[in-house]
């Protein structure tokens, strides 16, 4: 009995004690900021964050006075149409990349991870010359093909490394059987990506939903993902402590309830395709 004992306070010291430490100190800035974003502006710099005396005052002004509802909107369209192309382009990209052998496959697919290690900075000019070229400034277009540009590459090996684990009897079963290629694709490959697609969707999303540099160099008037529209509350003198903390959480949401959601088949996705057979 005292051995037992003696097991679980070492385990609590050990284990229990410093997870916990280390969990409060990750959560700690979100603690502080929900705290922030429920306090009333004239008692935050007075007796600073606290629950006491809760009160929706700036989530109420973040969607009233500010217009933070369109700010969501233009993020979800942006981050959806990411989706929706990148998805599209990626997953027949790397269904060639796993089932043929071409010339040049192994440089296009060292050309997709080289392209991750440039920062997006250096795509900044050439995409802005490009976008203001065709008149797509200040569009949904330019975002969604900017954010594209970041999502794809990675996107491919993604699907490409879990595409690898499904047989490829499978695909020529289905031929045999009258499939055209696209048709073994469609049928037969795809239901059997599910996770995968989905594991690379969230990605996408994610990204694009994250995304700044570009929201604030293609964007502008018109278009503007709340990545930028929670900026615009820093001021030169002020800032709106109150406004851009409930700003914050409320722009984190959609992707964290979305992660919380759909974890399981999330991990399944990436996890899969990395194990052959």
């Amino acid at each position: 009995m005292m051995v037992r004992n003696q097991s679980k306070v070492r385990r609590v010291l050990t284990v229990d004690l410093p997870m916990a430490l280390i969990l409060l100190f990750t959560l700690s800035p979100y603690i502080w900021m929900a705290l922030t974003s429920v306090t009333q502006e004239s008692k935050l710099f007075t007796e600073g964050p606290s629950i006491v005396g809760a009160t929706l005052e700036n989530y109420t002004r973040l969607f009233s006075t500010i217009g933070f509802g369109a700010n969501l909107l233009d993020s979800f369209i942006v981050a959806g149409g990411t989706v929706v192309f990148g998805l599209g382009l990626s997953v027949p990209a790397a269904y060639a990349f796993s089932r043929f052998r071409f010339k040049g496959r192994r440089l296009l697919m060292l050309q997709f991870l080289l392209i991750n290690m440039f920062p997006l900075v250096l795509l900044i000019l050439p995409l802005f010359i490009l976008m203001k070229t065709l008149g797509l400034v200040d569009t949904y277009i330019a975002l969604i093909i900017a954010n594209s540009t970041v999502a794809i590459p990675f996107s491919v090996w993604m699907m490409k490394s879990y595409m690898d684990g499904i047989p490829r009897s499978l695909d020529e079963a289905a031929m045999t059987d009258g499939c055209t290629r696209f048709g073994s694709m469609y049928r037969v490959v795809l239901p059997l990506c599910v996770p995968g697609i989905i594991a690379t969707g969230v990605y996408i999303f994610i990204t694009a939903w994250n995304e700044y540099l570009y929201a604030l160099t293609l964007g502008g008037r018109q278009v503007k993902p709340i990545t930028v529209a929670i900026q615009t509350l820093i001021g030169e003198y002020q800032v709106e402590w109150g406004l851009l903390t409930s700003g914050g959480i409320v722009g984190a949401m959609p992707a964290t309830l979305l992660f919380l959601l759909i974890q399981k088949r999330l991990i399944a996705g990436m996890t899969q395709g990395a194990v052959k057979g």
